[in-house]
């Protein structure tokens, strides 16, 4: 009997289920996109409801596809569970009736940027113990802000009354209708309270938080088993059939290991809302001198693997607002030959930092700009920067890790965004490295299975089941490159309050 593993992947903008066999191949699949809120400026939220029900549907669609593409399929035939989820967005909720408190504050949320400031004297520690720098992006001050703001919230938590949760929390929680309060050693690594070298949550650091731990999930492996979903809860004819949740890590972390980069100087970079390059550096927590984060890659048998960062906080979403804010494309399809026809020989730079820079800069409080307007300037232009802007922020990442010990030849690619064929060879110019693109672009949801496989005994620890689709050799001149990423940093160094960007074109 074929076994199959059934797939949350939980994103920023959409939810989306995937259905993989034993081979690691996609036979069904359903997505959703769901209402973005943005009460004020660099105000970030999602309605909990949307991310569980939209998620809910589309596990519905998924199974009913596959149900009629194989006429002998049985739901019995589902092995087992795996989640990825957008990472350090903030949901708290009533631990008795599983009710939230306040909209689920978002990964790219800035609100909390004046608590951060109250936290600087303990900048040092949580970087030493959690591997993070000091910044909104991350949950703690997402916790604190809400207590703060709801009725009575710091009492509430203390009494145990209220519980939090990243979304694969929040997800499993509702999966299993409230038996399990859960995470997995990749999410809690993004909380800011998670000692990453202890694994465990840092009590002196909840404590300066004023974060009660009894709000805080248990945390476990990787691959583990998180509780079990009766499908009866997805169709009432499928009661009684229990699946247990097997695997699940963060969406970055996922990626990393559906492109197989299981040994230590391995990088993938994913192109989705955000841009996130992850290196595994093995057994080793590396610290960085340039801003990027240590994280947990993965947690087996007890066994962490660690990785370095760094984080891009708009990429896809540059292209979304210059869809739906500016209006100046329809879709994202359309940027392709807009920079086709526009190349490399125009002067504008869009520095994307709606949200503020992530690494190597950190500066919360930047804000976007397009600079090096013309009369000659027009929408073409401006996509084609918007899309280079993607390429420059790699390379700001990809150089600091180099600085820090970590670089590499082949960068192995992901996300919705790299089916664009010219942003994938302006990725390979602009980086001068060649660049790998998987049969299989959404790794997420196949990392996720793997885990749950994995745990199952479906699939193997570090087997790779993506083959390269194509590779993008660099073709551009080495002046050339280097005198469109000075145009690129100089324009970095006059937007917003960011601090004197890393000199690294001289690496």
């Amino acid at each position: 009997m074929t076994r199959y593993i059934l797939s949350f992947d939980q994103g920023t903008t959409s939810s989306r289920v995937m259905i993989f066999d034993s081979h690691g191949q996609v036979v069904a699949t359903a997505q959703q996109e769901f209402a973005q809120h943005f009460p004020q400026s660099g105000w970030v939220e999602h309605d909990p409801q949307d991310l569980w029900q939209s998620s809910l549907e589309c596990a519905r669609e998924a199974i009913r596809t596959l149900s009629s593409k194989i006429s002998n399929f049985n739901v019995t035939q589902l092995s087992a569970i795996g989640i990825t989820n957008q990472r350090e967005t903030t949901l708290v909720w009533e631990r008795a009736s599983g009710k939230p408190v306040y909209p689920a504050i978002v990964w790219q949320d800035r609100r909390t940027a004046d608590i951060c400031r109250q936290w600087l004297p303990f900048a040092d520690t949580i970087r030493e113990k959690t591997g993070l720098l000091l910044d909104p992006y991350f949950s703690a001050s997402k916790i604190r802000w809400i207590l703060d703001h709801i009725d009575h919230g710091q009492a509430r938590a203390e009494a145990g009354e209220l519980v939090f949760g990243t979304v694969d929390t929040w997800l499993i929680w509702q999966l299993t209708q409230g038996a399990e309060h859960v995470t997995d050693a990749t999410n809690a690594s993004r909380t800011m309270m998670f000692d990453i070298h202890q694994q465990q949550w840092d009590s002196e650091l909840l404590s300066q938080f004023k974060i009660p731990s009894s709000m805080l999930p248990r945390v476990c492996d990787s691959a583990a088993h998180f509780g079990d979903l009766d499908l009866g809860l997805i169709d009432e004819s499928w009661t009684g059939t229990i699946v247990p949740i097997a695997g699940v890590a963060g969406d970055q972390q996922a990626a990393l290991i559906g492109q197989g980069c299981w040994q230590r100087g391995m990088v993938k970079s994913t192109y989705g809302t955000g841009c996130f390059v992850v290196a595994n550096t093995g057994e080793q927590a590396l610290t960085s001198n340039y801003k990027l984060l240590t994280t947990v890659a993965y947690r087996l048998n007890g066994q962490v693997t660690y990785a370095l960062e760094g984080s891009i906080f708009m990429a896809g979403a540059t292209i979304q607002w210059l869809r739906d804010g500016l209006k100046i494309i329809d879709n994202a399809g359309m940027t392709e030959a807009m920079a086709e026809n526009t190349g490399y020989s125009h002067s504008v730079y869009m520095v994307p930092a709606f949200v503020g820079l992530g690494a190597p800069y950190w500066d919360a409080d930047a804000r976007g700009a397009i600079l090096g307007l013309t009369r000659d300037s027009g929408i073409q232009e401006i996509v084609t920067a918007g899309l280079q802007a993607v390429c420059y922020q790699t390379r700001d990442l990809l150089e600091a890790m180099a600085k820090d010990g970590v670089s590499t030849s082949i960068l192995r690619v992901d996300g919705g965004m790299v089916k664009n064929n010219w942003l994938m060879q302006c990725l390979a110019d602009t980086l001068g490295v060649s660049v790998e693109r998987p049969a299989v672009t959404e790794t997420t949801a196949l990392g996720a299975a793997m885990l749950a496989g994995i745990y199952v005994g479906l699939y193997s620890p570090e087997q790779s089941l993506l083959p390269t689709e194509r590779t993008f050799e660099c073709k551009l001149d080495d002046e050339t490159r280097e005198f469109l990423y000075e145009g690129w940093l100089a324009s970095v160094k006059r937007i917003g309050n960011n601090q004197e960007p890393l000199n690294i074109s001289a690496i």
